[in-house]
C-alpha cells in the first residue's frame, strides 16, 4: 500500500510519469485504472469511512465531500476504478454529441514547480454513443459513489441530446458552458441563451442539474475587467437560480496564454488559481444564500484547501489537477485531514 501514499507517489512514481508527455502520462494512468477488480480490492485502503464527512449534494447523499472533476475520464471508461479511490462522487466527461478530435497537439503543458497545468484540449471525445455504452456497462460495478456526467455542445440541441441519453444512467448531469478552449461555447455565457437552454432542459429532466461556470478576473490584477467579469458571471448565476439549477460548479479553468500550445492559449488549472476559487465561492454563496449547492473546483490539493472552500460556502470540492500531482492516495489524505480540522474546530459533521 506504500505506492498509494501521496508522499511515495510524489517521490517515486510521479517523476517516472512526468518523463512522459502529459497526454501520454494520462493514457498510462487510464491503462492502470482499467482492471476494476484490482481497484475494488484496494478501495478499503483508500476510503475513509465516517458519518461526520457525509454531505447531501442536490439531494444526493455522499459519503464525503471530495468529488472528481470532469476532464479526467473524458469518455467514462474507468469511473468504477476512480470511485474506488475514495471519492464522494465522480464526474465523467465532458461528453459531446459527436466524436471530436479536440485541438491540435501540443495541447497540455505542465507547470510542475507550481503544481499547475495549462490545457487547450478542446473537448476530445469519443462521442455520446460511446460514453452511453460505458456508463451502461459500469452501472452495476461502481463503488459506493454517485456518478455525475458532464455534457456540452455548441447548440442547445447538442446539449439536450446528450442530457436526454445520459441522464437515466447517472445521478446528476453537469452542463459545461465555460471551457475556454471550444469555439461556440461562449454563446451560453449570455444570460438569454443560457435561459433558453435551461428552459429546454427543465422540460426534459428528472434529476439534478449542475452548471459549470466560467471564472472572472481578479480585481486586484485588473480592476475594471474584474468587476465586469464578476457582473457577467453573477448574471449567469441569477439565471441559474431562476431556473431551479440545483448546484453550481465554481469554476472552470482560467484563460491563459502559452506559446508552446499549438493554438497559443488554453485553460489554467492547479495551485495557482486556488485563491480565486475561494473568492468566487464566497462571492456566489453570499449572492445565492442556500438556494443551491456549490462545488468548489480549482486548486484543491489538501485538506486545508478543502476546509477553506467549505468554510467559504462550498458544499463539495472537486479535484483533477490535484489527483495528477498527488496521486491516488490524495482523496484519503484530504478526508483524514478534514476530520482533523473538524476535531480542532469542534465541528460535529459537515451537514447531512
Amino acid at each position: 500500500m506504500l505506492a498509494l501514499n501521496p508522499d511515495t507517489y510524489k517521490a517515486f512514481i510521479r517523476p517516472i510519469l512526468f518523463k512522459l508527455s502529459p497526454e501520454a502520462a494520462q493514457s498510462a494512468a487510464e491503462f492502470a485504472l482499467r482492471p476494476e477488480f484490482i481497484w475494488r480490492r484496494l478501495a478499503p485502503f483508500l476510503t475513509v469511512s465516517s458519518a461526520r464527512l457525509e454531505v447531501v449534494l442536490a439531494g444526493i447523499r455522499l459519503r464525503n465531500p471530495v468529488g472528481l472533476a470532469a476532464g479526467y475520464d473524458k469518455n467514462c471508461q474507468v469511473l468504477p476504478s476512480l470511485a474506488a479511490l475514495g471519492f464522494g462522487y465522480v464526474t465523467g466527461g465532458t461528453v459531446t454529441e459527436s466524436p471530436r478530435p479536440g485541438n491540435p497537439m501540443p495541447r497540455v503543458i505542465r507547470y510542475a514547480q507550481d503544481e499547475s497545468l495549462i490545457n487547450s484540449l478542446g473537448f476530445p471525445s469519443k462521442g455520446l454513443d460511446y460514453a452511453a455504452r460505458q456508463l451502461e456497462r459500469s452501472q452495476h460495478t461502481r463503488a459506493d459513489a454517485p456518478v455525475v456526467v458532464s455534457v456540452s455542445g455548441v447548440t442547445i440541441d447538442e446539449i439536450t441530446s446528450c442530457h436526454r441519453r445520459l441522464e437515466p444512467l447517472v445521478d446528476a448531469v453537469e452542463v459545461n458552458i465555460s471551457s475556454p478552449n471550444t469555439l461556440g461555447l461562449r454563446a451560453f455565457q449570455e444570460p438569454r441563451t443560457l435561459s433558453d437552454l435551461l428552459t429546454r432542459l427543465n422540460e426534459l429532466r428528472r434529476k439534478p442539474i449542475f452548471i459549470k461556470l466560467p471564472p472572472y478576473s481578479s480585481p486586484e490584477e485588473l480592476p475594471s475587467a474584474g468587476d465586469e467579469g464578476r457582473e457577467r458571471v453573477m448574471a449567469l448565476v441569477d439565471v441559474c437560480m431562476e431556473h431551479g439549477v440545483e448546484a453550481l460548479t465554481i469554476s472552470n479553468t482560467w484563460p491563459a496564454r502559452d506559446s508552446r500550445l499549438a493554438v497559443g492559449s488554453g485553460g489554467l488549472s492547479g495551485r495557482v488559481i486556488f485563491p480565486d476559487t475561494i473568492r468566487m465561492v464566497s462571492d456566489i454563496r453570499s449572492a445565492i444564500g442556500d438556494k443551491a449547492a456549490i462545488n468548489a473546483c480549482g486548486g484543491i490539493f489538501t485538506a486545508d484547501d478543502a476546509w477553506s472552500a467549505i468554510r467559504a460556502g462550498a458544499t463539495t470540492v472537486q479535484l483533477l489537477t490535484g489527483l495528477i500531482y498527488r496521486g491516488p492516495g490524495v482523496v484519503k489524505r484530504i478526508n483524514e485531514g478534514l476530520l482533523g480540522r473538524m476535531d480542532q474546530e469542534q465541528v460535529v459533521g459537515l451537514g447531512v
